[in-house]
């Protein structure tokens, strides 16, 4: 059996959103904001929306991909890296911090790659036993619109292997890593010291990125993703249905 032509599946998470308005309706709905999937399909994957659900379920989900995206979105409870919520801080997503924090700890205990983008580098960090500054200045500009600056890579690592040159990169976030996870090392820098990527020590394929690729024309984070899933979809292809 052949992966000829097959493209790697790629799973991110999602919102779940209470009010959701679309046309004569408004209902809950499971959102994502169309620069993820068009990001992974840009990059040669499939993508497959992964809304909160039970966390028991994680493990049986990742195991059915090839790659796992943890997405942006609301701030990480501050309760889950054992500290006090400050007052920018915003409210929790609880249903959201859970499920994600399976995912990732079920793509990490089965070397499935895994790509973190901005509140996904953060919670992989807390899930890595790191904690998070809750509050920078000069990386939100106006809410709702996404700034630009740039990011040094870490020579040797993961990610500079993926983007060797110093780029300007789509930014929104208020908060950024602190202490670092276990096995984590820094692998891209902002102007200002601000540890803008972070990636797994080893083999694995863990990334986490601050910025917003899906919100900017290079592709290349997301390719190194669809790249090192192709062999977790071809030893799928060998095992057979």
């Amino acid at each position: 059996m052949t992966t000829t032509g097959r493209r790697p599946l790629i799973g991110v998470s999602t919102y779940l959103e209470s009010r959701t308005r679309w046309g004569a309706w408004e209902l809950p709905a499971a959102l994502l904001p169309a620069g993820y999937p068009l990001l992974v399909q840009r990059a040669g994957g499939i993508a497959a929306m992964l809304p909160p659900d039970d966390p028991a379920h994680a493990a049986a989900t990742v195991a059915r991909l090839d790659g796992v995206v943890i997405a942006g979105g609301p701030d990480v409870d501050p309760a889950r890296y054992g500290e006090e919520r400050d007052p920018h801080t915003g409210p929790p997503a609880e249903a959201r911090d859970a499920w994600e924090l399976a995912l990732i700890e079920a793509a990490l205990a089965t070397g499935t790659p895994l790509l973190g983008i901005c509140r996904g580098m953060q919670l992989l960090n807390v899930a890595l036993g790191g904690t998070l500054v809750q509050h920078i200045d000069g990386h939100a500009e106006t809410p709702g619109v996404f700034g630009h600056h740039t990011v040094k890579p870490v020579p040797g690592t993961r990610y500079a292997d993926a983007v060797p040159e110093e780029t300007s990169v789509p930014t929104f976030h208020h908060q950024a890593v602190d202490r670092l996870g276990r096995g984590l090392v820094p692998s891209a820098y902002a102007a200002d010291g601000t540890v803008e990527a972070v990636e797994a020590e080893g083999s694995e394929w863990v990334l986490g990125v601050q910025w917003h690729p899906e919100m900017g024309e290079d592709v290349r984070v997301m390719e190194a993703l669809v790249l090192s899933a192709r062999p977790a979809l071809e030893d799928k292809a060998r095992s057979g249905p």
